[in-house]
């Protein structure tokens, strides 16, 4: 059996992501991925959004349909709002109006034009869930906003780095 993914975004990765999306024919991507690196939500979780799921005064997104079957309110981030405000500044129908074959499509491109390699739109996840971990929520509220049941689950998604962990000792 593989063994789990373990790749999150490594330095300048971000910001190459960015300018490459901005630079792209489909800059939408950027909100989409940026907007995944801020909730933790999965790609269908972010596409299928409806303006009547975010609680924009009390800061959540009501996710009806999840992975597991289980409905969840996710918090959001301040980011992850502005992401939202934004959209709904350009009047989209939902607040990212993409197929999921067209966001694919568009993140595979991306990552070409930044030279980047070996890095899935999944892999935000990791990204997101590790983060959120730095910024030093605890497990159970980490499951809050990944939606994971099983703590040993989500930490397979967890990579924190021994760099990092070192400047806090």
């Amino acid at each position: 059996m593989p063994s789990a993914r373990t790749r999150r975004l490594e330095h300048g990765e971000y910001e190459r992501l960015r300018k490459a999306a901005l630079a792209s024919n489909t800059p939408y991507i950027w909100q989409v991925a940026d907007f995944a690196i801020e909730s933790a939500m999965r790609k269908s979780e972010v596409i299928g959004l409806r303006w009547q799921d975010i609680h924009f005064s009390k800061r959540l997104a009501h996710l009806s349909d999840t992975k597991n079957g289980l409905a969840r309110d996710v918090p959001l981030t301040h980011g992850a709002l502005g992401i939202l405000n934004e959209q709904k500044r350009q009047h989209l129908v939902s607040p990212f109006p993409y197929g999921v074959g067209a966001v694919s499509h568009a993140w595979r491109k991306v990552c070409n034009m930044a030279g980047i390699d070996n890095l899935r739109f999944h892999d935000l996840r990791h990204e997101a869930i590790s983060r959120f971990f730095e910024r030093g929520l605890k497990i159970p509220e980490v499951a809050i906003i990944s939606g994971h049941q099983d703590f040993r689950m989500l930490a397979q998604y967890t990579h924190l780095r021994a760099e990092d962990v070192v400047l806090k000792l």
